[in-house]
């Protein structure tokens, strides 16, 4: 197994642990010269806080652990596309890359509704890796969902 999987199945693993919560199963993971200095799972309905993004909640983890907003020569493992908001964190974060599974056809911008990781104006540009063992994370996604709706009653 590859550094690159090896830090997605930790990403994964976050993502499962969000899932066993009641969580959208989304889990990221922040590493450093190899090393791993965050790992979070969405906690938005558990915080009943709308930027409780697993992203958001991995970043202020490691920016916690090096003393600085700044996490230059960092990379962000994440199980499914950002959203705006992450990317934004991310590149305010001066995150080098992002490795992501499943692309978000309804919210994604690192390629899919919108692209903000290469944006001439911005001051910080972020190199994007996606689909790291994307289809694992697609299907914790789709798994996730399918048991939501058996849950609700019919009417």
């Amino acid at each position: 197994m590859t550094a690159t999987e090896r830090f997605m199945e930790l990403a994964l693993d976050q993502a499962r642990r969000a899932a066993e919560l009641g969580e959208v199963p989304v889990g990221a993971i922040v590493v450093r010269d190899g090393q791993v200095l965050a790992a979070a799972h969405n906690r938005r309905e558990l915080d009943q806080d709308p930027t409780a993004h697993a992203e958001i909640l991995a970043l202020r983890e490691a920016s916690r652990k090096v003393g600085s907003w700044r996490l230059e020569r960092c990379e962000l493992y994440v199980t499914l596309e950002p959203c705006a908001m992450c990317t934004g964190a991310l590149l305010l974060a001066r995150i080098e890359r992002c490795l992501y599974g499943a692309t978000d056809p309804k919210g994604g911008y690192l390629g899919t509704v919108g692209d903000l990781s290469d944006v001439p104006e911005l001051n910080h540009t972020l190199e994007v890796v996606p689909g790291v063992r994307g289809d694992e994370s697609a299907q914790l996604l789709k798994g996730f969902f399918r048991s939501l709706r058996s849950r609700k009653p019919t009417p």
